[in-house]
């Protein structure tokens, strides 16, 4: 019987393992922290979003690079995802947001505790308090209990650059560019974008939150909410425009966002609105006819000039497109997630490291993004049963 070492024990890791087959492979996991999933569980916080409900097809579309994970996606769905979770007696339901979760009296250590079960069923092997330093001469793993490990396979599951509490730390990226491997170094994604306020408006409307709104960021619009927080905006609106913002960082080490305050309505709908008014004042007109709330009025008059706000026409432009500047990103540890990592250049389609042959890594230690609301576990998910598949098929 072969065996199959995985170097961590997060979500591509345990999915990956329950997956195997077992009469092909012995496995056994090494977890640096004293127990596995504590990403997992973190994720749970809040409510444990485990993946997103929309079409497949829709869903491919959300990952960044798009094409890296597709054959993952559309191996392993979310509605696969759904089906295996209900056979482990774990059923979900699909909220207002199409996000779907465990039943409600289900808790995120129970996920987990069902899943362990499935892996400790196939004789999976955990090893805990063990702490991954690198290969031997001829790649074997070595770990800081000065033992050596060799294996048929070897897959990495290390997880990024946040989270730190949970071992999500990134320390490993040393040793991979030692041993010549492309990593490339981590950013932020999904988190909240730094603005400069000021201070009588951060006083009033720190955490407030806009609602039912849309931003804009390059070509890509995205719907939802976000929070007025006193370091910038947080929240599902701006998380999913991570690549876009990031990019024009790069350029000019800002961002200029673009907020549409009324989307159901058009740059002409706003105009109408206002034209028709039987009010006088503007601040009447956006309060009452446009039911803007108090803290997207002060937004208006915050961010649009005198002149602007005078002119109806220019106004109803600013409504439907009110111009930010976001200056700085979260702290790469308060971040939901992070990008970078082992560059896709240094794996195959199957996630191979091109530079070992038989050892292959997963999840958030490769150099892909998507946002908040089921994607990034969905991705993970499907990249440890496309894994599994490949490797039962040997």
């Amino acid at each position: 019987m072969k065996t199959i070492s995985i170097v961590g024990g997060g979500p591509s890791a345990l999915l990956l393992a329950a997956f195997l087959d077992e009469t092909k492979y012995k496995v056994s996991i090494y977890e640096k922290n004293k127990t596995v999933g504590r990403k997992f569980l973190v994720a749970g916080d809040g409510g444990f979003n485990l993946t997103h409900g929309e079409a497949i097809e829709r869903m491919v579309e959300r990952y960044s690079p798009q094409s890296f994970l597709s054959n993952a996606l559309l191996g392993f769905t979310n509605k696969d995802l759904i089906e295996w979770l209900k056979e482990i007696g774990i059923p979900t339901f699909i909220g207002s947001s199409k996000r779907v979760y465990p039943n409600k009296e289900i808790k995120p250590i129970e996920v987990l505790n069902k899943i362990l079960k499935v892996i400790q069923s196939k004789g999976v092997e955990i090893k805990c308090n063990q702490t991954w330093t690198g290969w031997t001469a001829d790649n074997a793993l070595t770990f800081e209990t000065g033992s050596n490990v060799e294996s048929d396979y070897v897959v990495f599951a290390l997880g990024g650059g946040s989270w730190k509490v949970t071992g999500s730390d990134g320390s490993w990226s040393s040793i991979f560019k030692k041993k010549g491997i492309v990593v490339e170094n981590f950013q932020p994604s999904n988190c909240a974008y730094q603005l400069v306020w000021d201070e009588s408006f951060i006083n009033k409307f720190g955490g407030a939150p806009l609602k039912n709104i849309a931003i804009s960021c390059g070509s890509k619009t995205q719907k939802g909410e976000v929070v007025i927080t006193k370091f910038g905006l947080e929240g599902n609106a701006i998380y999913a425009l991570s690549p876009e913002i990031r990019n024009d960082f790069k350029t000019d080490n800002a961002s200029t966002i673009q907020i549409d305050l009324k989307p159901s309505l058009s740059v002409e709908g706003v105009l109408a609105k206002i034209k028709g008014s039987r009010f006088k004042k503007i601040t009447d007109i956006l309060k009452l006819d446009l039911k803007l709330s108090p803290v997207q009025l002060a937004l208006v008059k915050k961010f649009v000039s005198r002149e602007d706000f005078m002119d109806i026409e220019e106004l109803a432009i600013q409504v439907k497109a009110l111009k930010l500047k976001l200056v700085g990103f979260e702290a790469l540890d308060k971040a939901i997630s992070t990008v970078g990592g082992v560059s896709l250049s240094a794996v195959g389609n199957h996630f191979e490291l091109k530079q070992i042959e038989n050892q292959f890594c997963l999840g958030e230690m490769l150099n892909w993004d998507a946002p908040t609301g089921g994607y990034l576990l969905q991705g993970c998910f499907s990249m440890g049963v496309s894994l599994a598949k490949l490797l039962n098929e040997k």
